[in-house]
């Protein structure tokens, strides 16, 4: 028997979320459940949405991985030319979304970008494997190509030279971004849709300010 759209539902009953249970700052609390999601071995644990919008206005959304946070925000790496490198160029500020859905949680946070130091785009990027060294720089990422044969022989190229000995070296177009958070909210899947909501805002004082929204 079909099943119709509107009717798939999960009844999420984990577990609960309370303003006595969480930090006092949503980088610590973000953390806690960060290793209960690694320790859950969940797939991907890293994949986020990041949600970006150029000088139109208009939204746009892709999935990333995060590579790091701190006490100063949220940290991944990208191509500076492609599309959301050019909308960030535009307009500094996105929204990372993460769902854990086998612990039946969600984190939003929303806040101001910056380019990280040259220094630390280097760090990482000879930290990873030289196939996504060099694919960094084949691809010219979010332009038209002509077909998949012009990704493959740049990719080839450029194989072909570190093979022989040539260094590779990390292009100027791409590095890390920063989110650094204004609000991030923390989402716990309860009941019969009664999910628990909890907001931090960043204050002028720099302190947080912790509220509970209706599901």
């Amino acid at each position: 028997m079909k099943q119709e759209i509107a009717d798939i539902r999960i009844n999420y009953s984990k577990k609960s979320l309370s303003e006595t249970e969480v930090a006092t700052d949503p980088i610590t609390q973000f953390g806690n459940w960060w290793q209960e999601a690694v320790n859950s071995q969940l797939s991907e644990v890293n994949a986020m949405t990041l949600a970006t919008a150029g000088a139109d206005g208009l939204p746009d959304a892709r999935i990333v991985l995060l590579k790091g946070f701190n006490p100063a925000g949220f940290v991944f790496f990208t191509n500076y030319q492609s599309r959301k490198g050019k909308e960030l160029e535009q307009n500094p500020h996105a929204c990372l979304v993460f769902f854990w859905k086998e612990l039946e949680r969600q984190v939003r946070i929303t806040g101001q970008v910056s380019k990280v130091s040259p220094e630390e785009n280097d760090q990482y990027f000879y930290s990873r494997p030289v196939g996504s060294q060099i694919g960094a720089i084949a691809s010219p990422q979010s332009a038209v190509i002509p077909n998949r044969a012009f990704l493959d022989e740049q990719t080839q190229t450029l194989t072909n030279l570190a093979e022989a000995g040539q260094p590779i070296i990390r292009p100027e177009h791409w590095g890390g971004y920063l989110v650094t958070p204004g609000t991030v909210e923390f989402w716990q899947g309860r009941p019969s849709r009664l999910h628990d909501r909890l907001r931090y805002t960043l204050q002028a004082d720099q302190q947080w300010k912790i509220e509970r929204l209706a599901p």
